[in-house]
């Protein structure tokens, strides 16, 4: 039986949804709130000929379903590219993930020393139960390490203390590795087989695919080929309210128009919003609940520069406390398609901020500016080099992994079930931290129960590396990888 679908959001994961229902016989209508593009953060902007991501986003997954997915979307136009990236720290450069006896020799015998001390220190005594951020990644690399590598990244990116940080987002982005198992790779390397991606930690691959004109082409083109099988796409059409009448919804946008009649609805807007417009109200405990559901913003300093063979790297971190930007990308490195000059280089400065603060309001002159300053700082290419610039604003771009944001989902969860036929799905939707193949397969999920009628697939199941009910230790995770990870936003 037919079924009529609403879908909140044109991102990864209510395109992925909207094509495998639509594929599937079902009825489709998308809506998003951007006039011009689909893509959601995984969007690709322009400006004069030029390409840029809303941060970076490759195109890796252990999930062959994900994989496949991408292949039958843009098919040849998916590069293969060398992942290529560094950390800038005391004005020097690290290879990231960070290389165990060329990080300790950088740092210099004596800080070396100190850092395997502490990380002794550590091991002998570690922090119990670890809550929060900095003392779970304490216990795995000391507190040396983690004073350098971790804190002013980690602290600029959410904006908040580490210690306020749960341990989730630590055990989530850096899995299983150490100082140990850093330094005994370095001297023991393990094979591993080609094709073996299950077998991969995703942080530390060594390539990756990527579409020739950035992560918004795979989705411009899955949202025509939706269209083309029957999905209706609205742009410039946010949501203000959906209503639950009965067994259907009713989906009212910002433009005042209403549309009924619908079985399900598909939300991959931000969870705090979501449960604000939706009727009849949740209860007041997972009300409050989203209302207090923190977000991290960031904007995109895009600079347009002569070639000066500056840098190679695909994006480098940035762990220096005097200057403002977190990461930068290079977006040549991703993709020589996305700049149409070969003689020019784009860079995006990544400044990591709230919405309403000073760098959010700042004028995109007072941004640009800011951003040859601090990448003449870095050394990366001089401020005169710079020809042109452009600044892009993503709100709520990072759902925030503060000490209490579990407890808050869980309420909200506990409440869905009085709203059937109401599922939420990627990053912002489920307000769980993942990377894009997850957002897709929560989509997938959803899609195939919607067509089978029936819950068969619980998408809160859906583990880190977009794999399902996943049961047991990874054996590749726990193994020797002999790389530091520290958890980096992608």
């Amino acid at each position: 039986m037919k079924k009529k679908v609403a879908i909140i959001g044109a991102g990864p994961a209510g395109l992925t949804a909207a094509y495998l229902l639509v594929k599937g016989g079902q009825e489709v209508v998308i809506f998003e709130k951007d006039p011009q593009y689909v893509g959601g953060i995984s969007r690709t902007e322009s400006y004069k000929g030029y390409h840029f991501d809303i941060g970076g986003h490759r195109f890796f997954s252990k999930s062959k379903e994900v994989e496949d997915f991408w292949t039958e979307i843009l098919g040849d136009e998916m590069l293969e590219r060398p992942r290529s990236s560094r950390i800038f720290y005391n004005k020097q450069f690290f290879s990231y993930p960070l290389v165990a006896f060329e990080a300790l020799n950088k740092l210099g015998i004596i800080e070396s020393g100190l850092c395997v001390l502490s990380y002794l220190k550590a091991k002998a005594f570690p922090i119990k139960n670890p809550a929060n951020f900095e003392d779970w990644v304490t216990n795995q690399f000391g507190k040396r390490l983690f004073n350098i590598f971790f804190k002013t990244y980690t602290e600029k990116v959410w904006g908040i203390p580490c210690k306020e940080i749960s341990a989730d987002w630590a055990a989530q982005r850096i899995k299983g590795l150490s100082l140990s198992s850093a330094i005994w790779n370095a001297v023991f390397k393990p094979s591993r087989k080609a094709g073996d991606k299950d077998k991969v930690i995703k942080t530390l691959i060594d390539s990756f695919r990527y579409p020739k004109q950035g992560p918004g082409m795979m989705w411009e083109v899955c949202a025509a080929k939706s269209q083309a099988m029957g999905a209706t796409l609205k742009m410039n059409c946010g949501v203000k309210q959906i209503e639950l009448r009965g067994n259907n919804w009713r989906v009212d946008t910002t433009d005042g128009n209403s549309f009924d009649g619908f079985d399900y609805v598909l939300s991959s807007a931000p969870m705090r919003e979501l449960v604000a417009s939706v009727s009849p109200a949740f209860p007041a405990a997972a009300a409050n609940a989203a209302k207090s559901l923190g977000y991290r913003d960031f904007l995109t300093v895009v600079l347009i520069c002569r070639d000066e063979d500056a840098f190679s790297d695909n994006w480098i971190y940035i762990h220096d406390p005097s200057v403002k930007v977190g990461r930068i990308q290079n977006f040549k490195s991703w993709s020589p398609y996305m700049v149409p000059d070969p003689s020019m280089a784009c860079y995006g400065l990544e400044y990591f901020c709230f919405e309403g603060d000073g760098l959010w309001t700042s004028s995109n002159e007072e941004l640009i500016e800011l951003g040859k300053k601090e990448i003449e700082k870095i050394g990366l290419t001089k401020g005169s080099a710079v020809v042109d610039g452009y600044v892009v604003r993503q709100p709520k771009a990072y759902p925030v992994y503060d000490q209490d944001y579990k407890d808050h989902v869980d309420r909200i969860r506990q409440a869905l079930d009085q709203y059937p036929g109401l599922y939420l799905v990627g990053r912002n939707g489920m307000h769980k931290y993942n990377n894009q193949d997850h957002s897709m397969m929560t989509a997938m999920l959803a899609a195939k129960n919607i067509i089978a009628g029936k819950e068969i697939y619980n998408l809160w199941d859906v583990n880190e590396d977009a794999e399902y009910h996943e049961g047991g230790e990874r054996g590749a995770e726990q193994a020797v990888t002999g790389r530091i990870v520290p958890g980096k936003v992608s």
